[in-house]
């Protein structure tokens, strides 16, 4: 009996000290899960990772940003910023400029300019792209700077996942430091794709390399008809160089494509020549260092014939891979879209988070969302405004306003018109269209061929407008105020009450009144009727 009655202490006793051991084990789990180094880690230095670490840090979080930028493959790298101070927006738009500068030196004589023959004047590539990149370095600079000002860590490292709150930054010395964040932030961007032919990644370049090429171009091919192959088309014919570009299928897909082919023949009318329906097969390099080129082209009637082309420079802008590859993801039980077949990752459309509750994208890393500059920021800062602010701010991803800086400019806000006739109906909207005649192209009699604008909108009611587009000189600084008008609403009753400034291209918006299914010209006859 007295062994029993001390046999049942005994146990007791030790199921005691078992549930210490597990509690404690249990608490030390719990302090490691949240003893983080950061509130905060950014992968991705570009524009949305730094809005979303520099807002964060203004909200009271402890932030880290991890930004490395591999090599092109022709050797091409930079600093920090991310595609749009280096190798995006800024020197596209430095060098659009540039173009357009050409331009109006053989314009400026009809207004009285005396000047040289304008036939003797040239560009000097090398001085555009000093100045592109001294630029450029002093954005990279300025940036560095500023995350210090804010107290944000720059960590110059390429970034993976150990698991789901570790991220490993590789130094530039391959040695590697482990970052423990509560949250992460991915925005890494995308890269330019090369086709999978013989000698492309070799011989050919992509944007990545335009802006700081050594040497001048020379005869260039640009393959590839989206927004990026365009621009980069139209700067360099504005520049004097001869140009061609090759496209698969269509000019600029996901947009208007009535404004597309306008865009598309207002190139030519520059003379840049489009081989349609056409695809590179090989690029061979020369004994003289240019490039044969040989392509397939298919007509109409789906016969192909082969031709081939030398060419000084092949370029490359056929679309963009998410940096996804690097991150090793399944460390972080992070799943990438299209059910892990896409490089790009499916966020959440309330907080963009992943599938992994604490894991946030943003940024050209998104899938199926527009890869543009200010959507990233915006969607950054509104991130860090939901985790340390309390926000419950969206981000809206709809009526984005975009321009293409082509040689005459596109930009638009809202639905093209194929996608309002596929969302209402052919018989339920209603398009108002014109073409116009800018003022100042008048004196130099440049070609008003191809402005153009038109507005989409539904054909009941107040005619609710879906969309916006026009072609045509400060398209961009034109279709901005515009958007933000789209957004509140805009009818067009309200558009038409609109009184315009005169002489203005963006007052036509203003003074639209004949539709499309009116079947009457859009032509004016004068400027101020």
């Amino acid at each position: 009996m007295a062994t029993t009655v001390l046999a049942r202490p005994a146990r007791s006793l030790i199921n005691v000290v078992q549930c210490v051991r597990l509690i404690r084990t249990q608490a030390t789990v719990m302090f490691a899960k949240e003893n983080y180094e950061y509130d905060l880690v950014v992968i991705g230095g570009g524009s949305g990772g730094l809005a979303c670490a520099k807002q964060a840090v203004q909200l009271g979080a402890k932030v880290a940003v991890l930004d490395f930028v591999k090599p092109s493959p022709r050797g091409t790298k930079w600093g920090l910023g991310g595609t749009c101070v280096n190798v995006g927006c800024i020197p596209k738009k430095l060098m659009h400029q540039a173009s357009l500068l050409g331009e109006a030196i053989h314009d400026s004589q009809p207004y009285g300019w005396q000047l040289p023959d304008p036939a003797a004047i040239r560009h000097d590539w090398a001085t555009l792209t000093e100045s592109v990149q001294n630029h450029i370095k002093s954005v990279n600079w300025v940036t560095r700077v500023d995350l210090r000002d804010q107290k944000v860590e720059y960590v110059n490292g390429l970034g993976y996942f150990k698991d789901d709150h570790t991220v490993v930054a590789v130094m530039k010395n391959q040695t590697e430091r482990e970052l423990r964040a509560k949250h992460v932030v991915i925005a890494v961007g995308g890269r330019p794709r090369y086709p999978d032919i013989p000698g492309a990644a070799e011989y050919g370049i992509t944007s990545d390399d335009i802006f700081s090429l050594p040497q001048a171009p020379g005869r260039t091919l640009l393959v590839g008809a989206g927004y990026i192959g365009l621009e980069c088309a139209g700067f360099l014919k504005g520049l004097g160089y001869d140009v061609s570009v090759m496209v698969r299928s269509i000019l600029l897909r996901g947009f208007d494509q009535q404004m597309a082919t306008m865009v598309g023949d207002s190139m030519v009318e520059k003379g840049i020549r489009f081989h349609h329906r056409s695809r590179p097969l090989a690029v061979e390099k020369q004994p003289d260092g240019r490039l044969l080129v040989r392509y397939e082209t298919v007509d109409e009637a789906g016969t192909a014939t082969n031709g081939e082309d030398v060419f000084d420079t092949v370029l490359f802008a056929i679309g963009r891979q998410a940096e996804t590859s690097t991150l090793k993801l399944a460390n972080a039980g992070v799943v990438t879209a299209e059910g892990g077949k896409s490089d790009k990752l499916e966020v959440d459309e309330t907080d963009h988070r992943t599938n992994v509750p604490h894991i946030y994208a943003v940024g050209d890393v998104l899938y199926r969302k527009p890869e543009l500059t200010p959507v990233a920021i915006h969607a950054g800062r509104i991130i860090a405004r939901r985790l340390f602010g309390g926000s419950e701010e969206r981000m809206d991803y709809a009526d984005v306003a975009t321009t293409v800086f082509t040689p005459l400019e596109y930009g638009c806000v809202g639905l093209s018109e194929e996608a309002a006739e596929a969302a209402h109906g052919k018989d339920g909207i209603e398009v108002y269209h014109a073409y116009y005649k800018p003022t100042e192209f008048f004196v130099p009699q440049r070609s008003v061929r191809y402005c153009y604008l038109k507005a989409v909108a539904l054909r009941e009611g107040n005619q609710r407008v879906l969309g916006l587009h026009f072609l045509g000189p400060a398209a961009g600084e034109v279709i901005q105020g515009f958007a933000a008008a789209l957004k509140c609403g805009l009818t067009m009753q309200v558009l038409r009450n609109t009184v315009g400034i005169h002489p203005t291209v963006a007052e036509e918006f203003t003074r639209l009144a004949i539709t499309k299914s009116s079947g009457l010209d859009p032509t004016p006859a004068t400027c101020c009727s």
